[in-house]
């Protein structure tokens, strides 16, 4: 009996693994055709192969199926290249769960290169987002852009000229963004509006901006909290802002390291942060009117430990700027000040409480400065610089994010 229970068994995964099928598409003047056939046929389990060399693609692509990997030769071998898209608002737009992108390029999308939404269980591995003329007003907002998601996982990729962010990760819950560069973008890597994040072993660099932790009005997941952002690499982050107009990344001034926004529990430590022009570190709140009378935009229990600094303040940008001009010092830590705010016209005060310890400079003592903004998005001319400290905070640092991947 207990052999042909065995022999059931194994008849039951052979038939499951005969149903699988692998899709194999090869650049040519069909591939564009042959490979969103290939999307919108798979079945749960397939793959998709892309073999090496250029595909021209002129529509963006879409994948509705779960349990699909889709798998090419290598981020600089297997290459979907949207340089003449006519059609589509991404390159490539994933709206399932359980799925897979490994080893692949996209570049030059007309919109977002790859954007996933209301997905769950999502890996984006060894994939390479674009734009291959540098930055540009005109390049897409985001290189790797899942949203609404859970269980994310961004490893081992590369994001560069995204006019938002190369890798942004928002409204999302427990995500992992490991071991990838992001270079040349407005920012690095963002998290916003999420949930349990852990940011580490990447490398931000030639960007407006490093490493954005935010939390923005108006959408339906409010209320970030539970980020660590820890052993990344955040240096020479001095490009010039290029964000289009309107959009809120473009208030960020060039030469900024790692900056808090509104966010709850954020902890950055043991990472190497230096050579920004403005500052290593900002904590900030929201600077814009609010509306929604729930949304707090104070950033609140940050934790900033075991860093390791490099130069900041030497060439500041924006508000940043006209404070060393009259003579406030820039130093690597920089805080708004602001614990007092406005929500749908009703004033609120709540202590911002961030701690500070065991972080090291090169040969000098680490610095830090409150502006000391009266309200959230005070005129910094009413500032009244200082190097007080602020409450420091008792918040346990968030434990280790694990991500389901079946």
């Amino acid at each position: 009996m207990k052999l042909i229970v065995a022999a059931c068994a194994a008849l039951i995964l052979c038939a499951g693994a005969a149903e699988a099928r692998t899709w194999r598409i090869r650049p040519g003047p069909n591939a564009q055709a042959q490979l969103q056939t290939a999307l919108i046929e798979a079945r749960p389990g397939d793959q998709v192969r892309l073999a090496a060399g250029r595909f021209a693609l002129t529509q963006g692509l879409s994948l509705a199926v779960d349990r699909v990997t889709i798998r090419g030769e290598g981020q600089d071998r297997s290459i979907l290249d949207f340089s003449r898209q006519n059609q589509g608002a991404e390159g490539l737009l994933v709206t399932a769960n359980r799925v897979t992108l490994r080893d692949f390029a996209v570049e030059n999308a007309r919109g977002d290169a790859i954007k996933a939404r209301d997905c769950d269980q999502i890996t984006f591995t060894g994939i390479r987002a674009e734009w291959t003329r540098g930055p540009h007003r005109d390049n897409g907002a985001y290189g790797l852009y899942p949203v609404n998601c859970s269980n994310v996982l961004i490893e081992n990729s590369i994001a560069r000229g995204a006019s938002d962010a190369g890798i942004y990760v928002g409204q999302s819950r427990h995500i992992i963004v490991r071991n990838s560069l992001a270079e040349a973008n407005v920012a690095g890597i963002e998290i916003e509006n999420s949930f349990f994040a852990d940011v580490y072993g990447n490398t931000a660099t030639r960007n407006t901006a490093g490493i954005l932790v935010f939390d923005l009005p108006g959408v339906p997941q409010m209320g970030g909290h539970s980020v660590r952002v820890y052993e990344n690499r955040v240096f020479a982050n001095n490009t010039a802002n290029f964000a289009p107009p309107g959009n809120i990344v473009g208030q960020v001034p060039a030469g900024m390291g790692v900056m808090v926004m509104a966010n709850r529990n954020v902890h950055v430590f043991e990472n190497e942060i230096g050579e920004h022009g403005t500052v290593n570190i900002a904590i900030v709140a929201y600077p814009n009117t609010i509306a929604d009378a729930t949304y707090n935009p104070l950033p609140r229990d940050v934790i900033i430990r075991a860093n390791r600094f490099g130069r900041s303040g030497f060439a500041p940008a924006g508000p940043f700027a006209a404070l060393a001009q009259a003579g406030a010092p820039l130093t690597d830590i920089i805080w708004d000040g602001a614990e007092t705010y406005t929500a749908a016209g009703r004033p609120r005060t709540e202590p911002v409480r961030i701690t500070m310890r065991d972080n090291e400079a090169q040969g000098r003592a680490v610095t830090f400065l409150s502006l000391g903004v009266p309200v959230a998005g005070g005129d910094m001319a009413e500032a009244q610089p200082n190097t007080n400290a602020p409450a420091l905070s008792t918040a346990r640092e968030p434990e280790r994010v694990r991500v389901q991947q079946d």
